[in-house]
C-alpha cells in the first residue's frame, strides 16, 4: 500500500510540474540599437532635419513590424520603442507611444513612468489639449520658452513626482532655467522641447 500511495504522489507530481521551464525573455537586440540611434541622433548636432526625419521614420516602421510581429517581449523593448515612437509626427504616434510606454512600465522597467507621462503629454498637445505632467516646453518664434498649454489643476504634486516630471515648484524652476538659456528670438519655429 505504502509503494502504491508514493508511485501516486510522484505521477501526480510529475503531471503538475511544467515539462520545460519558461524561458525568461531576452531583450531584442535590434530594439536597443534603434534606441541607442535615436537617442545618438538627438544629441547630435546636425543641420540635416530632412535626413534625420527619415531615419526616425525607418525606425518607427521597423519597430511596428517587430511590434506585429510579437518580438517586443521586455520592460526594455517597449521602453525603447515607445521613445521611437514619441519621435513621430502624428497623433498616433504619440498614442502608440504612450501605450507602449504604459506597457514597459507594467513589466518593470525603472524609467518607463517618465516616458509614459511625456507621451501623453505630447499626445495631448498634438490634439489641441493642454498637457497635465508638464514633460514638454514649447519655443514659440517670438521668443522663451513655455509648458503652456498645461492645466495644472487636474492631477496633484505626488502623481507628477512619482512620475519623474516634478512637482510644480520644481517645473516653474527649471522653466525659469530654460528661458535664461534661450535668446530672446529664437528662429526655426515652435518646437516641442523633450526627447
Amino acid at each position: 500500500m505504502k509503494r502504491g500511495f508514493g508511485f501516486a504522489i510522484a505521477l501526480a507530481l510529475a503531471i503538475a510540474a511544467p515539462a520545460t521551464a519558461q524561458e525568461v525573455p531576452q531583450d531584442n537586440a535590434e530594439v536597443a540599437a534603434m534606441f541607442a540611434a535615436d537617442q545618438s541622433q538627438r544629441m547630435a548636432d546636425t543641420d540635416d532635419h530632412e535626413a534625420a526625419a527619415r531615419a526616425d521614420e525607418q525606425r518607427r516602421m521597423h519597430i511596428r513590424e517587430l511590434f506585429e510581429a510579437g518580438e517586443l517581449k521586455t520592460g526594455a523593448d517597449y521602453f525603447g520603442a515607445a521613445f521611437i515612437f514619441q519621435h513621430g509626427n502624428e497623433p498616433r504616434d504619440y498614442l502608440l507611444a504612450h501605450v507602449l510606454a504604459v506597457r514597459a512600465a507594467a513589466l518593470g522597467h525603472r524609467d518607463a513612468q517618465w516616458i509614459a507621462a511625456a507621451t501623453l503629454d505630447r499626445y495631448l498637445q498634438s490634439i489641441g489639449q493642454p498637457q497635465i505632467y508638464s514633460t514638454q516646453y514649447r519655443f514659440p518664434n517670438e521668443g522663451g520658452v513655455t509648458m503652456e498649454p498645461y492645466d495644472r489643476t487636474l492631477l496633484v504634486d505626488a502623481l507628477r513626482k512619482a512620475s519623474s516630471a516634478g512637482d510644480l515648484a520644481a517645473q516653474e524652476r527649471k522653466l525659469a532655467e530654460y528661458a535664461k538659456l534661450v535668446a530672446p528670438a529664437k528662429a526655426g519655429g515652435d518646437e516641442a522641447g523633450s526627447n
